[in-house]
């Protein structure tokens, strides 16, 4: 069973009456629970990893930060894991939360670490042992005492640049791409995104309650003769930025589009200091997000906002199904090959969520691993300043590349892990800035000259 440990509530106690002049302002409560499971699982990624799960290198955890804006509530919970849990599991949550805290929208996302445990696509599972499960239970309760312990709050942006990794997808002179795993010697590589996205969420006092850090770049540091969970660099990012604030605020990992991007040090070899290199990659980014952190200058709104949208997009298969599905079945198994099945009967239904903050504050999700000129279309496209990208939200459908990757090539662009349509991650982008668009009230579905 899932090891017994404590919710830890991240909160102001100075608060316990709220500060005069907020009206109807932003609460903000947030929590942490250890989500590490039983040991003998089989492992997310690397299918040439041999052996099940022996032990833990460091712990899983879930992180979760509840918005409140009036009777709009919204729950964000980031997990260390390499997807989120299957569909009906996010439902389960989502009416646990409506029920027990009013939550009126609960976003699911994953940090993508390689180094946890199998995701499986049904709930409950068929096969033993059920360790989601108690997840779920967990998960549950961490939102229900963020949201009781939700204070008056003030929030802010910032932005930094740190490298990290690279481009993976290395084109050649002939037109051909070819894999570039690791880059020891740090050569630059094109496009990548060195932009460190922090949304800092603080108490009424100014005392900090949450950091959150968007960042693009796979958590593959570990490779696959790693046999313990981990959650790679971004749990020693999440401990860089908590050492900072002396441990009085939730650090927060938000994947963004890392579906082309690598650490330099990725799959590096356990005997060659995979956990320094681990240490190395999740320290710098940590630094330069806490650095841009503490100069964040936080503030109340007389009146808050909260606008939240989620929206299924249905997609058609990019491959002719009986060719994928025996591509499927040699390269990954009978049991992606059931998966597949499934998706096919049900068809490729991507759920799309778009948040805003406040009026200026925008966060959008991709249900699986989108390439990195998204997230940087999506920041340089959307109608307001501060735009958060977070990838493997709500869902998975494997990888998002962007048509001209498509047209070329290579791992994530055109093979069995790629199976939606070509031009599906442009159309959730646009789909995205269209829904912000709407939320400012400067898009209308009456005509100009029907409004005189």
């Amino acid at each position: 069973m899932l090891r017994s440990v404590k919710v830890i509530l991240i909160c102001s106690f100075l608060l316990l009456f709220p500060a005069s002049g907020f009206g109807a302002g932003l609460r903000a409560g947030a929590a942490r629970v250890e989500i590490t499971p039983p040991t003998g699982l089989t492992m997310y990624g690397f299918g040439s990893r041999k052996g099940t799960a022996t032990g833990i290198l460091d712990p899983l955890m879930a992180r979760v930060l509840v918005l409140e804006a009036g009777e709009k509530r919204l729950a964000l919970v980031v997990m260390d894991l390499g997807r989120p849990p299957a569909e009906e599991w996010i439902k389960r949550l989502r009416e646990h939360a409506l029920q027990g805290s009013g939550i009126s929208y609960v976003l699911v996302a994953a940090t993508h670490t390689h180094s946890g445990p199998s995701i499986r696509d049904e709930y409950p599972p068929k096969e033993a042992p059920d360790w989601e499960t108690g997840v779920l239970e967990k998960i549950g309760k961490a939102i229900d005492d963020a949201h009781q312990h939700a204070v008056e709050a003030r929030i802010g942006t910032g932005y930094g640049s740190v490298l990290i990794g690279h481009n993976r997808l290395r084109p050649e002179p002939d037109g051909t791409v070819t894999w570039f795993e690791r880059n020891n010697t740090m050569v630059p590589t094109s496009p990548v995104d060195p932009t460190v996205s922090v949304l800092r969420v603080d108490a009424a006092d100014g005392k900090p309650l949450a950091i959150l850090v968007n960042y693009a770049c796979h958590p593959v540091v570990f490779g696959s003769d790693n046999l313990q969970y981990s959650a790679d660099y971004p749990g020693v990012m999440d401990r860089t930025v908590e050492q900072a604030f002396d441990r009085q605020a939730l650090a927060m990992f938000l994947q963004g589009g890392d579906g082309d991007i690598n650490p330099y040090y990725a799959v590096h070899p356990l005997v060659q200091d995979a956990v320094q290199w681990r240490d190395w990659t999740g320290e710098r980014l940590g630094r330069e997000a806490a650095r841009v952190a503490k100069a964040i200058q936080t503030e109340a709104v007389q009146v808050a906002s909260l606008d939240v949208a989620e929206e299924v997009m249905d997609f058609r298969m990019r491959w002719e199904p009986e060719k994928f599905r025996e591509a499927v079945l040699k390269s990954w198994g009978p049991k992606a090959a059931e998966s597949f099945d499934r998706q096919k009967a049900e068809g490729l239904r991507a759920p799309v969520a778009t948040v805003l903050i406040n009026k200026r504050i925008a966060l959008m999700t991709m249900p699986g691993e989108p390439f990195v000129d998204f997230q940087m279309d999506w920041r340089n496209r959307c109608p307001v300043r501060d735009a958060f990208f977070l990838g493997y939200a709500n869902g998975d459908l494997g990888y998002f590349p962007t048509i001209r990757a498509a047209s070329l090539g290579g791992y994530g662009a055109a093979n069995t892990a790629t199976y939606v349509q070509p031009d599906a991650g442009a159309r959730i982008v646009d789909h995205a800035i269209i829904k912000v668009y709407e939320m400012l009230g400067r898009l209308s579905d009456i005509p100009e000259d029907l409004k005189k």
